[in-house]
């Protein structure tokens, strides 16, 4: 009897688990084609010259156990302090002592979660709490306004919430939404906030107000939760997470070496460019080998996609309708470009009570507010761990700025955006430019789908693609859904185990990150 296959498209997060599973529930044989050379999608690990960068900081946290656990099994947790963790490399490398990489290097460490925003050149606490820091900050009169528009909000709130302005008016008051979050969103999205559907905070921060920060912030006061598993916190909230000691690429490279290890097979540099169809089932793809430019037909049982909708819509050749490409081609993507910026030392000093290594503020990462910087965000990957900065005496920052393929930024060369970069971290007065060691860049394309564009109609494509019984749709980019890591997790175990118990309707998979249990709130 011959063996069943799947082929799936893509060796990100979604793909990957979606092949582990595979290997491990069922007989099926997954084969994996990824289009570039790496593995992670866009949770893989950039390795330059021994420094290491993540691409938009991945927080290892869930709400489900069974994604916990999971990711445990593959990189079990050490529970040390960052202050240890630099100890301990440092005795390491000093006294050339040999240890067992099993023990030491396939393992998740605890952090501890602080992130900040940057604005009127201050540091403001995120979540945002009522405390003296934001009263000094802000002046006594913008705060009294704050408060005053937030009392307007509760008394009479929008009742018809279509755009994402409504919805942060009705959780935040007028004043706040446009001192803290009309900016920054924009500036991360590129069109005004009115131009985005709610469904965007739906899908992000859906139970995240000023009432449930407060709440949080005094039950944070009473009670110091060290728990990593904080199931019942908003996830915009949560103060322990996990993170691989190299970064989230480790996660994904380990799982990687066990499908291959187990008879999966993963083809890096192959890109799927058709999809073959028969009445109501896939039965094979086209893929061309980006190396040599060959083209091969494969064909299997099952076909699971994390590509782009846009992309796997193009990709069917024959039997499409007019109208389901029209709303495919209007998708819009928002894509992404990191400057990796090697420092001897910060300008901006530490204030906090919080001990670090360096006396390094202690953010893990900053959300810059400012209004004259194109700069979103700032990683500071000494606090992610240790292990990803080359020489412990520097500090390894990711700058990243949200930006559109093809736009003035985009095609900038990379000498000139990472000077652009220097200048306007110098210009916040965060760094001194005669400390710059070195840089480098990353770019990212179609890593947020967005909430404008045709996506109001996005039911046309769904029910053309669930039409295919042996087609599963998954991951961020699979569904065109602003999914965290763990949501596309679990919609490739879901669309494993429809192919376990035989299930064609597709409604399970849809629903994960859009029904109540897989909400962030």
């Amino acid at each position: 009897m011959t063996q069943k296959q799947a082929i799936l498209i893509g060796a990100g997060p979604a793909g990957l688990t979606a092949a582990y599973e595979l290997l491990y529930k069922t007989d099926i044989k997954p084969i994996i084609f990824e289009a570039t050379k790496d593995i992670g999608g866009i949770s893989k690990t950039v390795n330059y010259k021994g420094n290491r960068i993540d691409i938009g900081g991945h927080r290892f946290f869930s709400k489900s156990e069974k994604i916990m656990q999971w990711w445990l099994n593959i990189l079990p947790l050490q529970e040390i302090t960052v202050i240890d963790e630099y100890k301990l490399k440092n005795e390491t490398r000093l006294q050339n002592i040999t240890l067992n990489p099993e023990e030491t290097d396939k393992m998740m460490l605890k952090r501890k979660r602080i992130s900040r925003i940057f604005y009127l050149r201050k540091f403001f606490d995120y979540p945002l709490t009522l405390n003296i820091n934001l009263f000094s900050n802000l002046g006594a009169k913008r705060t009294i306004k704050i408060g005053l528009s937030y009392l307007k909000t509760t008394i009479k709130p929008i009742k018809d919430e279509k755009t994402l302005e409504d919805f942060f008016i009705n959780r935040f008051g007028e004043e706040l939404y446009q001192t803290f979050f009309k900016d920054y969103t924009e500036k991360v999205w590129g069109v005004p906030c009115q131009q985005i559907k709610s469904d965007w905070g739906s899908q992000r921060i859906k139970g995240l107000s000023i009432t449930q920060a407060v709440k949080h912030g005094l039950k944070n006061v009473i009670i110091r939760n060290s728990n990593i598993n904080q199931k019942n916190v908003e996830t915009s909230l949560i103060g322990q997470f996990m993170y691989p000691k190299y970064g989230p690429g480790q996660m994904w490279e380990e799982v990687a070496r066990l499908i291959e290890e187990n008879n999966g097979e993963i083809h890096r540099e192959n890109r799927v460019i058709e999809l073959l169809s028969k009445d109501n089932e896939i039965i094979g793809v086209k893929v061309r080998n980006e190396k040599t430019g060959e083209l091969k037909t494969y064909n299997a049982d099952y076909f699971i996609s994390t590509m782009p909708v846009k992309d796997l819509i193009e990709s069917f050749k024959d039997d499409i309708s007019p109208k389901v490409r029209e709303v495919a081609e209007g998708l819009v993507y928002r894509d992404f470009m990191t400057v990796g910026l090697l420092l001897k030392k910060l300008k901006i000093k530490n204030e906090s009570k919080i001990k670090t290594f360096n006396d390094l503020i202690p953010d893990n990462w900053i959300y810059v507010q400012e209004r004259d910087v194109k700069l979103g965000r700032i990683q500071i990957f000494n606090n992610w761990s240790p292990y990803l900065v080359e020489n412990d005496e520097n500090i390894l920052l990711g700058l990243e700025y949200f930006v559109n393929e093809g736009d003035e930024y985009w095609t900038m060369n990379d000498t000139d955006f990472i000077n652009y970069a220097i200048q306007e971290l110098s210009r916040m007065d965060m760094i001194d430019e005669n400390d710059v060691l070195d840089g480098f860049m990353v770019r990212m394309p179609k890593t947020y789908p967005a909430y404008f564009g045709t996506y109001d109609r996005f039911d046309i494509i769904r029910n053309f693609v669930d039409k295919f019984e042996n087609l599963f749709l998954i991951g961020r980019n699979g569904m065109h859904r602003y999914n965290n890591m763990d949501h596309s997790m679990l919609s490739a175990m879901q669309a494993v185990e429809n192919i376990i118990n035989n299930v064609t309707v597709k409604d399970n998979i849809w629903l994960v990150n859009a029904e109540e249990d897989y909400h962030e709130g």
